[in-house]
């Protein structure tokens, strides 16, 4: 994909404040804890073609919006998603920003999981 400039420079600053974990580390995360969360921040055609077995769909586009209803507890471990790695990011930087302190931003994203032979399944 093709990204812009002013979004690559606003990915990369929030990259110095996150923490990012491999789809390795995310396996081990939700493996050893049944109450970590795998959250899916893409829109919600991205979600429907395709996403992680276990995951919850949040869109980035109503995250900040949802994400204290969904989660009120802001000591929730979530792992969130994206495409690639770079809207978790900016997604996993807003909700430090909220106060949550065990989040993580997944890197690659969807396309690693999917290389990694992470279990997928669609919505109708």
């Amino acid at each position: 994909m093709d990204h812009s400039p002013g979004f690559l420079k606003l990915v990369a600053e929030a990259k110095k404040h996150v923490n990012e974990i491999s789809v390795a580390e995310a396996r081990a995360k939700l493996a050893i804890n049944s109450k970590v969360v795998l959250l899916d921040v893409r829109e919600d055609h991205e979600w429907a073609a395709g996403h992680a077995a276990e995951a919850v769909h949040l869109g980035k586009g109503v995250f900040e919006r949802d994400l204290e209803k969904l989660y009120p507890d802001s000591d929730t471990e979530i792992i969130l998603y994206c495409g690639g790695g770079f809207r978790s990011a900016l997604t996993c930087d807003a909700a430090q920003k909220m106060g949550y302190r065990k989040v993580h931003s997944l890197i690659g994203g969807y396309k690693g999981m999917v290389a990694a032979g992470w279990p997928m399944q669609t919505s109708g």
